[in-house]
Protein backbone atom coordinates (compact mmCIF):
# COMPACT_ATOMS: atom_id res chain seq x y z
CA UNK A 1 0.00 0.00 0.00
CA UNK A 2 1.57 3.20 -0.98
CA UNK A 3 2.19 5.74 1.63
CA UNK A 4 0.52 8.90 1.13
CA UNK A 5 1.46 12.43 2.60
CA UNK A 6 -0.61 13.87 5.62
CA UNK A 7 -2.70 16.66 4.43
CA UNK A 8 -1.41 20.51 4.48
CA UNK A 9 -3.00 21.20 8.30
CA UNK A 10 -2.44 25.40 8.01
CA UNK A 11 -4.65 25.48 11.18
CA UNK A 12 -2.30 26.21 13.81
CA UNK A 13 0.05 27.92 11.70
CA UNK A 14 -0.15 31.13 13.56
CA UNK A 15 0.18 29.89 16.90
CA UNK A 16 3.14 27.96 16.01
CA UNK A 17 5.00 31.15 14.59
CA UNK A 18 4.23 32.96 17.82
CA UNK A 19 5.64 30.05 19.52
CA UNK A 20 8.46 30.43 17.65
CA UNK A 21 8.58 34.14 17.66
CA UNK A 22 8.26 34.21 21.23
CA UNK A 23 11.47 31.83 21.66
CA UNK A 24 13.49 33.59 19.37
CA UNK A 25 13.21 37.07 21.90
CA UNK A 26 13.28 34.94 24.95
CA UNK A 27 16.86 33.58 23.36
CA UNK A 28 18.15 36.89 22.34
CA UNK A 29 17.23 38.12 25.66
CA UNK A 30 19.27 35.74 27.33
CA UNK A 31 22.32 36.00 24.98
CA UNK A 32 22.40 40.00 25.90
CA UNK A 33 22.08 38.72 29.71
CA UNK A 34 24.97 36.59 29.63
CA UNK A 35 26.77 39.42 27.37
CA UNK A 36 26.43 41.71 30.16
CA UNK A 37 26.85 38.92 32.92
CA UNK A 38 30.37 37.67 31.42
CA UNK A 39 33.86 38.72 30.15
CA UNK A 40 34.00 37.98 26.47
CA UNK A 41 36.83 37.92 24.32
CA UNK A 42 36.64 39.56 20.77
CA UNK A 43 35.83 36.55 18.87
CA UNK A 44 33.15 35.08 21.28
CA UNK A 45 31.33 38.83 21.28
CA UNK A 46 31.33 38.75 17.40
CA UNK A 47 30.22 35.47 17.07
CA UNK A 48 27.45 36.26 19.44
CA UNK A 49 26.50 39.71 17.63
CA UNK A 50 26.23 37.12 14.11
CA UNK A 51 23.39 35.21 16.00
CA UNK A 52 21.64 38.20 17.30
CA UNK A 53 21.75 39.67 14.33
CA UNK A 54 20.18 36.59 13.04
CA UNK A 55 17.50 36.26 15.31
CA UNK A 56 16.46 39.71 14.57
CA UNK A 57 16.15 38.81 10.56
CA UNK A 58 14.29 35.10 12.37
CA UNK A 59 11.71 37.69 14.11
CA UNK A 60 11.15 40.16 11.03
CA UNK A 61 10.61 37.01 9.26
CA UNK A 62 8.19 35.27 11.97
CA UNK A 63 6.02 38.70 11.96
CA UNK A 64 5.83 38.90 8.63
CA UNK A 65 4.12 34.94 8.04
CA UNK A 66 2.02 35.82 11.30
CA UNK A 67 0.60 38.68 9.37
CA UNK A 68 -0.13 36.58 6.39
CA UNK A 69 -1.27 33.53 8.18
CA UNK A 70 -3.46 35.54 10.54
CA UNK A 71 -4.82 37.41 7.33
CA UNK A 72 -5.18 34.37 5.07
CA UNK A 73 -7.09 32.60 8.15
CA UNK A 74 -10.14 35.31 8.24
CA UNK A 75 -10.49 35.02 4.93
Amino acid sequence: MPRRPKPDDRSNNVERLQESLSNTMENMRETDDYLRAHGLGPEERRDLARQQEQREDAIEGFRAEIEDEAEDRSR
